[in-house]
């Protein structure tokens, strides 16, 4: 098989990186979980303290349904969106009932192009998510008419870890690929030691957005991938299957 034995570096959060290593284990492939961000959960913001008054809650990324729900605030909202499959698994999970999430794409310009967020003129809407987060959310609904807050819940911070040994096990020929999942992932890891493996491996993401910021950071060689974990592990297989 085409993964067999290969080395795949995930630079998630360890409680999100753990479903698709799995995955990867499965097709005989041999997962490094590096984590490049660590989630902060910050004190409970008055919006998600009322979150089942608003008309909509909008979750930005799988951390943020992590984070609410185990803040001292009612759950579940009354509808939930998400910006992709993986905050829409977390959500079902969390056993959120009423969901809207874009099957295609998993960003900010994906789930507002859906017909149920075009239609929100005086409805209350709560955003959640982390510190120095997209506008682009809060002004298009504003500019919708929607009445929008925001519930900063946690930061993203670097973590206190050394790229070095990955480095290592990279000039004995043990890793042979990254993904990257965010912008900041990348550049946190680029902190961490790990530019040599930035220019050096094939680099998968999962927009164009992070592609286009990978290449700006020395990466020569971007793979982007669809949103979901199987099709981001199909995109790994084709790669190497095209290299075999």
């Amino acid at each position: 098989m085409s993964l067999a034995g290969r080395g795949v570096v995930l630079t998630r959060p360890r409680d999100l990186a753990g479903p698709f290593a799995r995955l990867l284990e499965r097709r005989g492939a041999k997962p490094i979980v590096f984590p490049a961000i660590e989630i902060q959960p910050l004190a409970t913001p008055d919006g998600l303290s009322r979150l089942t008054e608003y008309d909509l809650a909008v979750f930005v990324s799988p951390s943020a349904v992590r984070v609410a729900l185990a803040a001292p605030a009612p759950w579940p909202p009354r509808l939930a969106a998400a910006v992709g499959a993986g905050t829409r698994r977390e959500l079902e999970r969390a056993g959120a009932r009423a969901i809207i999430a874009p099957v295609a794409g998993a960003d900010s310009e994906a789930l507002l192009a859906l017909p149920e967020m075009q239609r929100l003129a005086g409805k209350r809407v709560l955003i959640v998510g982390g510190e120095a987060g997209r506008e682009l959310l809060s002004e298009t609904l504003s500019a919708r008419g929607a009445v929008v807050e925001y519930a900063v819940c946690y930061r993203r911070v670097k973590p206190a870890a050394d790229a070095a040994p990955l480095v290592a096990a990279w000039h004995r020929g043990e890793v042979h690929a990254l993904v990257v999942w965010s912008a900041q992932a990348l550049d946190n890891f680029r902190a961490m030691g790990g530019d040599e493996l930035i220019a050096a491996l094939p680099v998968f993401v999962l927009h164009e957005r992070i592609a286009n910021h990978a290449r700006s950071r020395g990466a020569r060689e971007v793979v982007v991938a669809a949103a979901s974990d199987d099709d981001l592990l199909e995109r790994l297989v084709g790669y190497f299957d095209a290299g075999d």
